[in-house]
Parts: structure tokens; C-alpha cells; sequence
């Protein structure tokens, strides 16, 4: 079984040229799948049937795995299946016909733009990993773009003349988002002014965003930067490296933005998975609503 995996990866690398996180995703799932089928005595993907792919995910949900987690292995053992449907090696697919778990669709956390402009204020912009820093964040706040997608910026996908980045996202798909005149001045200043002295000896290095050995940055080393941020500023809301991008598309909606371009600069495939911001800013929406209508509140309309 595990030659057919390697297969799969192998289409999915090639055919689809999906990033290494995803096909590592892909990989891990179906191989903690494989290794319960092994543990049935079964060792042939042939014999498997609806039955062996529902009571696997009766135990990931015994388990106590996340309902998101679930769904993404039932996604990527679905995957695995129409593969080998397709190439033949399997007559048919068990995982045809299986709903997915429900997902409970929770309300992103944002932060008030006063937070915002608080963590974007705490880089020393006069030393060149601060100026890195403050460029970075300003990027993921002007665009919404994921940090992956942040991380694998070229010093070519910027055109800060037209004010815009090419971005490479999911599946490879590109897309064009607007970078805005602050976000555009400070990757300006770096660019010209620190990230020749960040690159050391690596000069050739083509990506925009360096760490301090003068190679591209990784996600975990912003990580800890926007974490050592959050507590210098003493936010008290839990940040993430997505929490920049939950904040862009709800100050968006909240200013009047249609749903479509936030889809669109987002990179949603769905646009259902862009309606969620929706929520947040109809919350902001009502809390502007009781601060500043006069009869707003029912003591008000009492006195009345």
C-alpha cells in the first residue's frame, strides 16, 4: 500500500505541483489511515470498502481529532481513491457518497484597528530587522495574503511603482492584489536601504524577505516574530501569523468592500468561506449602532 501512496505523492508533486506542506499533509493523513487498514488485517487497498473509511473516521472522532481534522482526512483519503480509480488500480471508490463532518464555523478573531496600528508601530524601523519586520507585517495587513504566500514574495513579484504584488497561492494559482501607499513605501525603504546588508554573502538570493543569515525567511521564524510583537505591544488577544488576514477582510467589509473583491484578494475559492468576515463586521456594525444611536438602549427609550 504504502507503493501507491508514494505514487500519489508523486502524481501530486509532479502533476499538480502542490507545496511541500500540502503533499507532507497528504502523506501524514493517508499514512495514519494505511497504518489503521494494516491494524484490520487488511493489506490490500483493493479490499477496502465504505465500512473500513467510516470506522476510521468513528475513531479519529473517538479519538477526540478535531472536526477540522477529520475533515481533512477524509478529504485527502478521498483524494488517494479517485487517484487509483483513475489510474485503474482500484474498480471503485469507497469513499464515494461519504459526507463530510460538520464543520462548526467559527468567527475569526480580529483586532480593533487601533491594535493594529499598534503592532504595525512596534518594529525599529532604524535597524534592518526591524524595517524587515515593519515591511512584513504592513504587507499582511495592505493585502490579506497568507504568510506562505508572504514568505515566498520575490524581490520581482513587487511592482511598487503600480502599488501591487503577484502572489502565488493554493494550487499555484496567481493573483494580483493591490499593495496600498504605506505598505508600498516601507518595502520601498527596506528594498533600497537594508536588505542588501541582510543578505550577506547570499546575494543572489531572489527572495524579498530574508532572515539572518541572509536566506528566505520561514514560517516558523515569523512566527516568532509577530509573537514577540504581540507582547511587546501587550495585546491581549491570542495572534496568530493568520490574525493580520482575518483583520484585512473584516476592516474591509466593515469600510464597505463587496464581498467578491475580499473574495477575490483573499484567494477563496468559495466564496462562502469569505462570508464569515460577514459576522464580524455586522457585530462591529450593531456595537457602533448602540454606541452612538440616542435610543440605542432601552434605559433611553424608558425616560422617553
Amino acid at each position: 500500500m504504502k507503493k501507491e501512496l508514494d505514487s500519489f505523492i508523486q502524481y501530486l508533486s509532479v502533476e499538480r505541483q502542490l507545496a511541500k506542506n500540502t503533499l507532507d499533509s497528504y502523506e501524514r493523513d493517508i499514512m495514519q489511515y494505511l497504518d489503521f487498514l494494516e491494524s484490520q488485517e487488511i493489506n490490500s487497498l483493493a479490499d477496502t470498502k465504505k465500512i473500513q473509511v467510516s470506522n476510521y473516521m468513528q475513531q479519529l472522532k473517538k479519538r477526540g481529532r478535531a472536526v477540522a481534522t477529520q475533515s481533512r482526512s477524509l478529504v485527502s483519503i478521498r483524494a488517494f481513491y479517485h487517484f487509483l480509480v483513475r489510474e485503474h488500480k482500484m474498480e471503485h471508490d469507497p469513499t464515494l457518497h461519504m459526507e463530510m463532518p460538520k464543520l462548526e464555523k467559527r468567527i475569526p478573531m480580529v483586532l480593533t484597528i487601533g491594535e493594529v496600528e499598534s503592532l504595525l508601530d512596534a518594529p525599529q524601523i532604524t535597524v534592518p530587522n526591524g524595517l524587515r519586520d515593519k515591511a512584513m507585517l504592513e504587507i499582511l495587513y495592505a493585502t490579506g495574503i497568507r504568510v506562505t504566500e508572504l514568505i515566498s514574495i520575490d524581490v520581482e513579484n513587487v511592482n511598487l511603482e503600480m502599488g501591487f504584488l503577484r502572489c502565488i497561492g493554493k494550487a499555484s494559482k496567481e493573483r494580483i492584489i493591490p499593495l496600498g501607499a504605506i505598505a508600498s513605501e516601507f518595502v520601498g525603504l527596506y528594498i533600497t536601504t537594508m536588505r542588501s546588508k541582510m543578505l550577506k554573502q547570499a546575494q543572489s538570493e531572489q527572495a524579498l524577505f530574508v532572515n539572518h543569515l541572509g536566506t528566505r525567511m520561514t514560517r516558523q521564524g515569523f512566527w516568532k516574530i509577530i509573537k514577540r510583537y504581540a507582547a511587546e505591544t501587550q495585546i491581549l488577544k491570542e495572534i496568530t501569523p493568520h490574525t493580520l488576514r482575518h483583520s484585512f477582510a473584516a476592516h474591509l467589509l466593515e469600510n464597505g468592500a463587496d464581498l467578491r473583491s475580499v473574495q477575490e484578494m483573499l484567494g477563496h475559492a468559495d466564496i462562502s468561506t469569505t462570508q464569515i468576515y460577514t459576522q464580524v463586521a455586522r457585530g462591529k456594525m450593531k456595537e457602533v449602532y448602540d454606541k452612538a444611536h440616542p435610543r440605542a438602549k432601552k434605559e433611553t427609550a424608558d425616560r422617553s
